[in-house]
């Protein structure tokens, strides 16, 4: 059994000097700008809807408003430099005007973080963990920006063929372990990294499971950790309903709950207004005792 412990970080500093205190779930919201995301593809395509989602969600009480203009879904293929550049740039830089909320990219391209960190972007969100484009390691450590080190079996277009682990939860201990040491190595310090065990990405549905119940585990390294469970097809395939993302809200609280009572610093969602309702009221229950 993989073992390793570290001094547990209490905030994530951004590049600008800003702090992320971690006293309580952070709930970072989804704001996907494509036409073909598994549950909101082509709902804020437009610069328009996307900026007035992004001002709703602040409105709801969102600590980081997550932005990605290439959809990771299973069976997804690629989008160009440039089509992506087009999707996500416009969008960061009008929050901006409007705004100082904390804003990742989500991106596994160097040159779509170097360019989305200029125009606003705090945090580079990438579910590759750093493996995808050879110079995303150096604009992370150039420009001190948190990263997100997610866990993926394979990329997006082949992820779900028939994922096999021995030990799931211990060998994407390894991964991180592995993917912490190189940052380090690279100009990236601890503090910097946030931890994501990726579920639906290149997991069956006990994996996915497994992990939640067992999230806890990946504090051990001293990094914030992330929880993505919104809406995903695992929560369909308990339920019965594979079909309606958007019908999945009450999967999606038991999944963000259960990750809170196992330590998770940090939930990314689409219900941002139900995730903290949740979180408020766990917080309230958790005083009465």
């Amino acid at each position: 059994m993989f073992t390793e412990n570290r001094n547990r970080t209490n905030k994530i500093e951004l590049a600008n000097g800003r702090l992320l205190k971690l006293d309580r779930p952070l709930v970072m919201g989804i704001l996907n700008v494509t036409p073909d995301s598994f549950s909101d593809g082509g709902k804020y395509a437009g610069i328009k809807e996307a900026l007035s989602f992004a001002q709703q969600m602040v409105k709801d009480g969102v600590d980081i408003i997550d932005i990605g203009g290439e959809s990771s879904r299973p069976g997804s293929n690629p989008v160009s430099l440039d089509e992506e550049l087009k999707r996500v740039i416009p969008i960061i830089t009008k929050i901006r005007e409007h705004s100082t909320i904390p804003i990742s990219i989500d991106t596994t391209k160097a040159d779509v973080a170097r360019q989305a960190i200029s125009a606003g972007a705090d945090i580079v969100n990438d579910i590759s963990a750093l493996r995808f484009d050879s110079e995303m390691v150096d604009v992370i450590a150039e420009n001190r920006t948190p990263v997100i080190l997610m866990h993926m079996l394979g990329d997006p277009k082949t992820m779900q063929a028939d994922p096999i682990y021995f030990d799931c939860v211990n060998e994407i201990m390894q991964f991180f372990s592995e993917r912490i040491h190189f940052c380090l190595n690279n100009g990236i310090q601890r503090e910097k990294i946030i931890l994501d065990p990726g579920i639906g990405f290149g997991k069956k549905l006990s994996d996915n499971l497994a992990l939640i119940n067992k999230i806890g585990q990946f504090k051990t390294f001293g990094c914030p950790v992330l929880l993505g469970a919104s809406r995903k097809s695992f929560i369909g395939m308990i339920t019965g309903d594979k079909k309606s993302p958007e019908k999945r809200i009450g999967g999606s609280l038991a999944a963000a709950i259960t990750g809170i009572q196992n330590g998770v610093d940090i939930l990314r969602v689409h219900d941002i207004a139900e995730t903290i309702e949740a979180i408020k009221l766990l917080k309230a229950l958790k005083e009465t005792c």
